[in-house]
């Protein structure tokens, strides 16, 4: 009797050597949904609105038919320098 218990065994040790036992993969592990990238805000946005305020009040001033005693054409200049010195502002910004 003690030859089949060895016997046995030798079959069960055999036998779980050639098929282990496979456990099922532990599913991985869902990743969090990444918040969908807010843009940036944008730097100085009153500098921008400057920049955009300024080009619109020099549009009418550069098809003005009238010379507005002289001062059409340095108003010009001055907004052209202004728009100027704000993009130089921006541009000492960039870190």
């Amino acid at each position: 009797m003690s030859r089949w218990i060895s016997i046995v065994a030798t079959l069960a040790l055999v036998l779980s050597l050639a098929f282990p036992v496979v456990a099922p993969a532990a599913s991985p592990t869902p990743k969090p949904h990444a918040a969908p990238r807010t843009p940036t805000p944008e730097r100085h946005p009153q500098i921008h609105q400057a920049i955009e305020s300024l080009r619109n009040a020099r549009q009418p001033l550069g098809h003005a038919s009238r010379d507005f005693g002289g001062h059409r054409e340095e108003a010009m200049r001055a907004i052209d320098g202004a728009i100027r010195q704000l993009q130089t502002c921006m541009q000492y910004d960039k870190d």
